[in-house]
């Protein structure tokens, strides 16, 4: 049609579309009637500007505007941990019931359904209940409880230290990074540092011990921040400046839990560093301490 109407001779062109005189002959000069597929139409049958509303989910407009169905009803939030792939569960067994967990623990776990709950309940059980004799096994109720309750801190935060008890350090670091998006608490940070070394990163292991974060630490994690930092060192050969990075003034410190490990480590980086005769007086003190013998510390004098 277009390539007609460019070829007729712009004399057979009408001077004026609007004028009287471009009108069909015999046409009234009354308002023209609609013509088309929407003729017969009227104006409040015909779709809101936009689009059809014929199509396929489209809403259907009133002349104001509003949706004649009224406000449509908040969508259901589904349980993400039914919609991912099935994973190998290691079993349970029957005599534990989820009820052993501790309460604040398990009332970290109201915001699942009571079934569900309930499973997450039983495999973080069991990961405490193998943390020591079978790592590997507390692993991977730690992977099956994360994949009920991935959206809790708190068990992706169990899950990542099951996974750093029994070595899968990446597994480790991507739980413990997930917990600390999800809380904000910063905790794990030792321990993170802690995976970063056994990848073979020990600068990202000081680069986390020197984050903002570490001002956040209460004492006993900031301690193991320390003695992290001071093995990053010890990997990249920095022998002397691991045993700056351990003395402080908490070595004094004989009441604390974390004071054998702190003392043990200073003891074994001064050894490390050659001075051999410090590193003696350090683990005899370290020794006096450690009542329960949880280092070597009596074998190394």
């Amino acid at each position: 049609m277009e390539e007609r109407r460019n070829s007729r001779p712009p004399s057979d062109r009408p001077s004026n579309p609007r004028s009287p005189s471009s009108r069909p002959s015999g046409s009234s000069s009354g308002p023209r009637k609609a013509s088309g597929p929407n003729s017969s139409r009227s104006r409040e049958d015909l779709p809101a500007r936009g689009g059809s509303s014929q199509r396929a989910g489209a809403p259907r407009q009133t002349r104001d505007g509003s949706d004649v169905r009224g406000t449509r009803p908040a969508p259901m939030e589904r349980d993400q941990s039914r919609l991912r792939p099935r994973i190998f569960e290691p079993d349970i067994p029957e005599e534990i019931t989820g009820e052993e967990l501790d309460k604040s623990l398990r009332a970290e776990l109201l915001s699942l359904s009571a079934e569900n709950a309930k499973v997450v309940a039983r495999h973080l059980e069991c990961l405490a209940l193998y943390a020591d004799s079978d790592p590997l096994l507390a692993h991977k109720h730690g992977v099956a409880a994360a994949h009920h309750a991935g959206r809790l801190a708190v068990v992706r935060e169990s899950a990542g230290y099951a996974a750093y008890r029994a070595g899968f350090y990446e597994i480790a670091l991507k739980e413990l990074r997930a917990a600390h998006r999800i809380s904000g608490d910063v905790t794990m940070w030792p321990v993170m540092a802690d995976c970063e070394r056994g990848l073979g990163n020990p600068l990202k292991a000081l680069a986390l011990a020197g984050s903002p974060e570490v001002k956040r630490l209460a004492k006993a994690e900031e301690i193991e921040m320390r003695i992290v930092a001071a093995g990053a060192r010890r990997d990249l050969g920095e022998l002397d400046a691991a045993v700056v990075t351990l003395t402080c003034k908490e070595l004094s410190n004989e009441s604390e839990e974390w004071s054998v490990r702190l003392r043990y480590a200073y003891a074994d980086a001064l050894h490390a560093a050659g001075r051999v005769k410090e590193a003696q007086e350090w683990f005899e003190k370290c020794a006096a301490l450690d009542v329960d013998e949880t280092t070597d510390a009596s074998e190394r004098l």
